[in-house]
């Protein structure tokens, strides 16, 4: 027995050194399914009250249980990310859907983007107003149409093609977004001209939700959905529904990105994760310590990811970062700030 022990081993180590992975990498291999998802990333204050805190665990608690109960009975990643973003969408503390930010002209424009790392199909919407549920708009632009992208008008007249849900722009108000929206004009009519929009900018709360999913046969996939950046100008963009920018995923990892989307988009960041890992054989960790400290300046985003062994990988240059996450072991995280 002791040899036979001896020769499995040998036999395992030099599997692992033929496919270019360590044993303690094959070892991860072994998890089934592992997914991630974030709320937004920015300056969070700690000082929140404990019922709010508590709320926001409570939301993100809820998302995690809809990827939970998809991913453990075998299902998809593309379902447990969609549904994910969904549950997250609904949820009025979060900026996508209902509690999206508020424009300039004081309206709702939605933007969300779906990705299969598989086949690398992908959907993307931005200026939608009255899609309930962006993400599920995004999926089908994958599934049933030759195009990826769609925007503004031309989003919404795909829209009145399918059976998704539609609602009233207004249905998207909060109040709390509402607030926001009056002190945002306020202080953006304060800056001087000696001041900086981009400090200004980087000063105030990102809001964005998104998930990735490694599932049971090994796929991956990544979604993300936004209401942008609060009183954003006129056909305004952000990277979330940019393939590559603010959402990614390959054969390697999938990526959702949260956080400034000018500076995400400058550097094609979710992407550059995903490239740095292949070609430069680099970690999840490693790939995303690379974006954040190395392409991004501090306080501009945050990441979650995971990889084709199920790594899950979440981290920010920012104070905050609403995140959770779930694998098959059951290793379980909700957090918001660095340690809490």
């Amino acid at each position: 027995m002791k040899y036979l022990s001896t020769l499995v081993n040998t036999l395992f180590l030099l599997s692992a050194l033929l496919t270019g992975c360590s044993q303690s990498e094959a070892d991860e291999a072994s998890v089934e399914w592992a997914f991630a998802l974030h709320g937004g990333a920015g300056t969070i204050s700690q000082d929140l009250p404990d019922s709010v805190k508590q709320q926001y665990y409570d939301g993100l608690e809820q998302a995690l249980r809809a990827g939970e109960v998809i991913l453990r009975d075998g299902g998809s990643a593309l379902d447990a990310v969609e549904y994910v973003v969904r549950s997250l969408e609904d949820n009025p503390l979060f900026n996508a859907g209902h509690g999206a930010v508020f424009t300039k002209e004081g309206k709702h424009e939605l933007d969300a983007a779906i990705m299969d790392g598989t086949t690398l199909g992908a959907g993307a919407l931005t200026g939608l107003t009255t899609v309930k549920n962006p993400i599920s708009l995004a999926r089908k632009v994958m599934t049933d149409s030759p195009h990826i992208f769609f925007s503004g008008e031309g989003a919404e007249t795909y829209a009145d093609q399918t059976d998704v849900e539609r609602v009233e722009n207004e249905s998207f108000h909060t109040d709390r977004r509402y607030e926001q929206w009056q002190r945002a004009q306020e202080e953006a009519r304060a800056i001087t001209p000696e001041e900086s929009i981009h400090d200004w900018i980087k000063d105030i709360k990102f809001g964005t939700v998104g998930a990735v999913a490694y599932d049971s046969d090994g796929n991956l996939a990544a979604a993300t959905s936004t209401g942008g950046m609060t009183n954003k100008q006129f056909g305004r963009v952000g990277d979330v529904p940019i393939i590559g920018s603010g959402t990614f995923a390959n054969h390697v990892a999938a990526i959702s990105a949260t956080g400034w989307g000018e500076q995400i988009m400058r550097n094609v960041s979710a992407n550059t994760i995903a490239n740095y890992m292949e070609f430069k054989g680099a970690s999840l960790d490693e790939a995303m310590d690379f974006i954040l400290n190395e392409r991004l300046d501090p306080g501009d985003a945050g990441f979650i990811a995971v990889d084709h062994r199920g790594n899950i990988s979440m981290k920010m240059n920012t104070t905050g970062m609403f995140r959770a996450s779930l694998n098959s072991n059951g290793d379980r995280t909700v957090m918001i700030w660095e340690n809490e």
